[in-house]
């Protein structure tokens, strides 16, 4: 089963978006993504990889991204955010962060963080499939105090 990706980036980072996934283009290549509108036109513009593009974050691709979350159907998301900078759907973009932490799904903001998960797609892609070694570890701890 391949893993899925959601791309978003705001404006003043998708070069760094663009960037990121020419860096990681053959292990990226082995994985399904999505991502919003114009930043998965410009990714794929400069990568030739095949995505799935729904709308615009503005238009709805926010909600889209995190539908898909909480249906199971993305397994990490790096949204390279702006933080300096307000941003008229900023309740949509806090509505994805809170349903990637409700569905304990991968988040990166930052470029370091984004390197961080595509090790961990690449490394340790079973992590990503319900294999939560958090939780596993938390019931090694119940059942010693048992």
């Amino acid at each position: 089963m391949r893993n899925t990706l959601a791309l978003v980036a705001h404006d003043s980072k998708k070069d760094d978006m663009v960037q990121l996934v020419k860096a990681h283009r053959k292990e990226l290549s082995e994985i399904t993504l999505v991502a919003t509108r114009s930043t998965g036109q410009l990714v794929q513009a400069h990568t030739g990889l095949p995505i799935i593009l729904l709308q615009s974050g503005s238009q709805g691709g926010d909600q889209q991204i995190g539908a898909l979350v909480a249906n199971g159907e993305v397994n990490a998301v790096i949204f390279l955010r702006d933080p300096l900078t307000a941003h008229p759907h900023e309740p949509d973009v806090s509505a994805l962060l809170r349903v990637c932490d409700v569905h304990n799904i991968p988040l990166a903001t930052n470029l370091a963080t984004a390197e961080a998960v595509l090790h961990l797609m690449a490394e340790h892609p079973e992590a990503l499939n319900g294999h939560h070694i958090a939780a596993e570890y938390l019931s090694e701890i119940a059942a010693q105090h048992n």
